[in-house]
């Protein structure tokens, strides 16, 4: 079993999400810097965190329109995993890997804090080591962290259960009031109709050890070598 994490110019949470992934987790995990393309197929890639081409345009626009999206593209036609975390999700998105998009905060502001977060499907690669209705304590770090739909696809993906995580408060209820920026229905965790992609906002790499004050993210990892270790 093998993961990839890709390294864009502007990424700031690869060698996290690799510490994770190898030391934490114990998962054979290569970086990949984008102009290298894939050479080999993996079990699993993951698109970190950060600032790809410094959020020009906007963010995610520039890298998913590089030369190795194409390689993650047939990765996920092959049925293969994909995890996009922040600014992953965002590149994710702009690849069309799921409907709608991640924008501006309704409060234009970039926000960077805890929050917890809601398991709405825990029968996917991603969830499948947490309880339904489960809470988190996670971290998010994010300007354009702010999930848009329009209704019907909004309407689509609870109907096929491609939303993954809602905004939450300590009880789980999520309320309106527990939306640090403004994402439509509290959603910031989509999956794509095959489930095997998953874009998130929030940052399960750093909530994944006792010492950064929270493992509850941790069980995202361990979900995928989970999923990949029944194949």
């Amino acid at each position: 079993m093998r993961f990839a994490v890709i390294q864009f110019g502007g990424s700031n949470c690869d060698q996290d999400t690799h510490h994770a992934l190898q030391d934490v987790c114990g998962v054979d995990t290569d970086l990949i810097w984008y102009k290298e393309g894939l050479r080999r197929k993996y079990d699993a890639i993951v698109i970190p965190g950060g600032f790809s081409y410094g959020d020009y345009l906007r963010a995610g626009a520039i890298a998913a329109r590089t030369p190795i999206m194409q390689d993650i593209l047939r990765h996920v036609r092959d049925g293969r995993l994909l995890l996009g975390i922040c600014n992953g999700a965002q590149i994710g998105a702009e690849s069309g890997f799921v409907p709608g998009t991640f924008t501006i905060n309704a409060y234009p502001k970039f926000i960077c804090r805890w929050v917890r977060i809601r398991v709405e499907n825990a029968g996917t690669p991603f969830t499948s080591q947490y309880r339904e209705g489960e809470v988190m304590r996670i971290p998010i770090a994010h300007k354009e962290g702010r999930y848009i739909a329009t209704p019907a696809d909004v309407a689509a993906l609870n109907k096929n259960r491609q939303i993954a995580f809602r905004f939450c408060d300590e009880t789980g209820d999520p309320s309106p009031q527990t939306n640090p920026n403004g994402s439509v229905e509290q959603i910031t965790g989509v999956l794509n109709e095959r489930k095997n992609v998953l874009l998130m906002m929030p940052h399960p790499e750093r909530a994944s050890e006792k010492i950064l004050g929270s493992e509850d993210g941790k069980k995202v990892f361990l979900s995928i070598i989970d999923h990949m270790e029944g194949r």
